[in-house]
């Protein structure tokens, strides 16, 4: 796949098949339309081509917008590249460029710059300045300027709309099952494991503390995963707890995991953490041996989850 910072920096000698959209989780929705561009440019006639934006626009054109995102940008990129997309073009997004109008849009971009053939987009797409043009707009767009448009509907996708927005409020509801299934792949975090109090060793379940540098990614809500960790390409189930461990009084936010059967010293490496089933909410203790013992029954449930989830897989 090609990676293009501009709009401006995007070459080719081809006519180009092509959506446009943030595609904030790369989820099913998203994969159909995706699938469809590439079926499209299959006879390499055309090239296919993605157009997606950084920063969000809810970021720049909202002052107070606090949107938390499914995926990093460098964790789009690596999920759209997986698509066999053969050109993604991530624009940055400014006040600028949302001032420009449908037509604008379409002609000096779409038209002009990326030699457009077809756009195929979802059933709710819409685009230019306030979002005011649809998709009967971009049909008439087309035929004024020679290129086909291609609608899914909501009913291909599964009969179902997915959305980001729906796949957020079940991260924030600790719906794993309903936002893995929307997505099409267990929801991930990434992050640099860095020191933290190092109580987890000395009651027995050492744990790596999960720095994420991107302040706009979402973490999910508070309490007790099962969790599927690669670190150096090795695969490692275990548990893992985002709160604030009340019962030894913690003051921030954190992210630690406990990785079963591994003991290796990981410090200041990255870390990719997928999140595959909610076990509880967060609780206060009365006492350590109090945590301890929750502590052996939630790798238990951990265990039973992981077994069951691997026998389903080979049956």
């Amino acid at each position: 796949m090609k990676l293009f910072h501009s709009i401006n920096d995007f070459q080719s000698t081809k006519k180009t098949i092509l959506t446009l959209g943030t595609f904030d989780g790369v989820h099913i929705g998203h994969k159909k339309i995706l699938e469809r561009i590439t079926q499209n440019t299959e006879n390499g006639k055309y090239e296919s081509l993605v157009l997606t934006f950084f920063p969000h626009p809810r970021m720049v054109l909202q002052e107070k917008s606090e949107i938390r995102l499914l995926n990093t940008i460098d964790e789009k990129i690596k999920l759209l590249e997986a698509t066999g997309i053969e050109n993604l073009v991530v624009h940055p997004f400014n006040e600028s460029f949302s001032r420009l109008t449908a037509e604008e849009f379409v002609r000096t971009i779409l038209v002009e710059k990326f030699q457009i053939q077809k756009i195929i987009i979802g059933h709710d797409h819409r685009f230019g300045r306030n979002r005011t043009a649809n998709i009967d707009d971009l049909i008439a767009f087309g035929i004024e300027y020679g290129f086909e448009v291609e609608q899914i509907s909501a009913e291909e996708i599964q009969d179902v709309s997915v959305s980001s927005t729906k796949i957020r409020k079940a991260l924030n509801e600790g719906n794993m099952a309903l936002a893995n299934e929307y997505l099409g792949y267990s929801y991930f975090l990434n992050g640099k494991v860095v020191k933290g109090k190092q109580l987890g060793r000395t009651i027995g379940f050492p744990t790596a503390n999960i720095h994420i540098e991107e302040d706009y990614k979402l973490i999910p809500k508070i309490g007790v995963y099962v969790v599927r960790a690669v670190v150096n390409n090795e695969t490692v189930f275990g548990m893992m707890n985002i709160g604030f461990n009340p019962t030894v009084n913690g003051e921030k936010q954190t992210i630690e995991v406990h990785l079963f059967n591994f003991d290796k010293d990981i410090y200041d490496q990255k870390i990719e953490v997928s999140l595959l089933h909610y076990i509880r909410e967060e609780q206060k203790f009365g006492s350590i041996d109090a945590l301890k013992a929750q502590l052996r029954q939630d790798q238990a449930d951990s265990l039973a989850f992981i077994g069951s989830s691997l026998k389903n897989q080979t049956a």
